[in-house]
C-alpha cells in the first residue's frame, strides 16, 4: 500500500496523474511510488542530506520534507549514479534497470514539461539499459500435460497439499496454460467476466485495455467443475463476483496463486521447479500454441495483448529439436 504521507506533495501529484489522466494500472502506480521513492532517497543520501551515512540504510532514509529546489540540482549523472548503485548494492538485472529508467523518465517529464515546477528534465537524455535477448524459458508439451495431471488427481499424489482446493488450482492452471493470461489478469477474473453461451471472457490487460479471450472446451469445463464447488456462503462482500476465491472467501492473492503453481509445479516433479513462474506458464501458452497450433503471430499478438509485435516474435523462436531437424533435411546430409 502506498502511503502518501511519507512522500513529498509533488511525487503523490504525480501518482495521481499517472492513475487518472495516463490510466496507469495500480500495480504500475505501486511501482512507480517504489521506484521514485528509492531515487529520491539515493539523492538525499548522495547530496548528504541526511544523516544516514551507509548506502545499506538509503532505504531508511525519510523523504517527504524533499523539496523542489533539491529536486532542480539533480543531473543525468545523478540518475546514471543511481543505476550503477542499484546495479552494484542489489545485482539489479537490466530488465529492473529498465523499469528503474522508464519510472524515472515518466516522472521528469511530468515535472518540467507538464507541470514545469522544474526547469530543466535530467532524464531527457537518459537512455534506457540495453536488455540481452533470452529465449522465454517453458514447460514442454509433455510437462504441460503431466502438471495438469497432477493436479486434476490430487489423492493419487501422497506429497500433495491442496486436495481441498484441487477444483480451483485445476481452473487456474487451465486457464494459464491455455490461455496465457498474466497473473494479475487472472486473478481479476470476475464470474460476470464469462460469457458461457459463447465461451468468451473479457479481460482488463496493462494500461486498462479490455480484450476478449475465447475459452476453449477444457477451459469451460475447469470453470464449471469449479463453480459446483466454489463457496456461497460466507463469501467477503467486495469478492462476491471474483471467481477465483482464497481459503478466507475472498479473492485470491497474487502471492497465493505463485505460491500454488510453485507447489503444483514441484508436485508435478517438474525438474528445477523453483526456477518456474507464472509468468512462464503465460511463455508456455503461446509458445505451444505457436509450435503446435500453427497460430497466426498477429492472432497471438491480440490473445497474449502485446501492444507491439515484436514483442510476441521471441515465441517464434525455434528449438533443438527443430534444428537437428533442418539440418537432417539439408539435401547433401546423405551424401
Amino acid at each position: 500500500m502506498i502511503d502518501p504521507e511519507n512522500n513529498p506533495e509533488f511525487l503523490n501529484d504525480f501518482l495521481a496523474y499517472s492513475s487518472t489522466i495516463l490510466n496507469k494500472s495500480q500495480n504500475t502506480i505501486k511501482e512507480y511510488n517504489y521506484d521514485l521513492a528509492h531515487f529520491l532517497k539515493y539523492i538525499t543520501f548522495k547530496y548528504k542530506l541526511t544523516d544516514v551515512k551507509d548506502e545499506e540504510f538509503i532505504k531508511t532514509i525519510k523523504i517527504n520534507c524533499f523539496d523542489l529546489q533539491t529536486l532542480e540540482r539533480i543531473k543525468l549523472p545523478d540518475i546514471h549514479s543511481f543505476l550503477a548503485y542499484l546495479k552494484t548494492c542489489y545485482n539489479s538485472k537490466p530488465a529492473t534497470l529498465a523499469r528503474k529508467t522508464a519510472s524515472i523518465k515518466v516522472f521528469f517529464n511530468y515535472m518540467c514539461n507538464k507541470t514545469k515546477k522544474i526547469s530543466q528534465n535530467p532524464a531527457q537524455d537518459l537512455e534506457t539499459p540495453k536488455l540481452g535477448k533470452r529465449l522465454p524459458k517453458y514447460l514442454t508439451l509433455e510437462q504441460s500435460k503431466n502438471l495438469l495431471a497432477t493436479v486434476s488427481n490430487p489423492v493419487e499424489n501422497v506429497n500433495h497439499g491442496n486436495h481441498n482446493n484441487s477444483e480451483r488450482n485445476f481452473a487456474m492452471i487451465t486457464i494459464l496454460l491455455n490461455c496465457g493470461l498474466r497473473l494479475q489478469e487472472l486473478i481479476n477474473i470476475n464470474i460476470s467476466d464469462i460469457d458461457f453461451e459463447n465461451s468468451k471472457l473479457n479481460v482488463i490487460g496493462k494500461g486498462n485495455k479490455e480484450r476478449t479471450i475465447y475459452l476453449n472446451k477444457a477451459c469451460i469445463k475447469a470453470i464449471n467443475k469449479y463453480l459446483a464447488v466454489r463457496p456461497r456462503d460466507g463469501v467477503k462482500f467486495d469478492s462476491s463476483d471474483a471467481l477465483f476465491l482464497s481459503e478466507q472467501k475472498r479473492r485470491i492473492s497474487r502471492r497465493t496463486v505463485q505460491y500454488i503453481v510453485k507447489e503444483e509445479l514441484k508436485n508435478a516433479g517438474i525438474e528445477k521447479a523453483s526456477s518456474y513462474s507464472v509468468h512462464k506458464l503465460r511463455h508456455t501458452a503461446a509458445t505451444l500454441m505457436y509450435k503446435y497450433g500453427d497460430v497466426d503471430i498477429r492472432a497471438l499478438q491480440e490473445l497474449l495483448g502485446h501492444e507491439s509485435i515484436s514483442t510476441t516474435e521471441i515465441y517464434t523462436h525455434v528449438d533443438n529439436e527443430q534444428i537437428r531437424d533442418a539440418v537432417e533435411k539439408n539435401p547433401l546430409a546423405n551424401l
